[in-house]
């Protein structure tokens, strides 16, 4: 018997090109377009991985790998997301996920991920900068978007944060 995956992805090409993909290679797939029916597949037929887009129709892929994780510990749980940010990886490995993956991704890249082997350019460390520039976006989030609180919090001048947030984010 093939392993079994379960993808959730609301984009339906998204998904079907990924069950077709992960079927030719030899495993077992099937998808749910959001987090009821993805659920609803679980308990019926226990994934041994589960890829979940991070944005969905009834709810944030973050909240089902939590649920996910919980109710079915044994399952690994990649997420997979056209969104994302350090602190977007952070609260998915802390929610349960083993990995974070950037879209597009094919089979191959979601299979490299589950490895341990996903080394690519696309998900290498970012640059010192691209870090610096998450850590003030989740500061400012924290803050609730009040940039003296958050400048007082990073220890700089309020103006000095001002231009940094001027600026493009950098791009890796």
């Amino acid at each position: 018997m093939s392993e079994f995956f379960l993808v959730v992805d609301d984009d339906h090409l998204m998904r079907t090109r990924l069950v077709r993909a992960l079927a030719d290679r030899g495993f077992a797939a099937e998808g749910a377009e959001n987090a009821s029916q993805a659920l609803t597949i679980a308990e019926q037929r226990l994934p041994a991985r589960a890829v979940i887009d991070l944005r969905l129709q009834d709810s944030s892929g973050l909240d089902l790998i939590r649920t996910m994780a919980d109710r079915f510990p044994e399952t690994r749980i990649l997420l997979l997301t056209g969104y994302g940010s350090m602190a977007t990886a952070v609260d998915a490995l802390r929610a349960g996920a083993e990995n974070v993956l950037p879209k597009p991704a094919d089979a191959d890249d979601i299979l490299a991920a589950f490895d341990g082997s996903a080394a690519t350019e696309d998900n290498a460390a970012p640059s010192l900068a691209r870090a610096e520039w998450e850590h003030i976006q989740r500061v400012l989030s924290d803050c609730d978007g009040n940039i003296s609180q958050a400048a007082r919090r990073l220890g700089l001048h309020r103006r000095s944060l001002q231009r940094k947030l001027a600026k493009r984010p950098p791009t890796q």
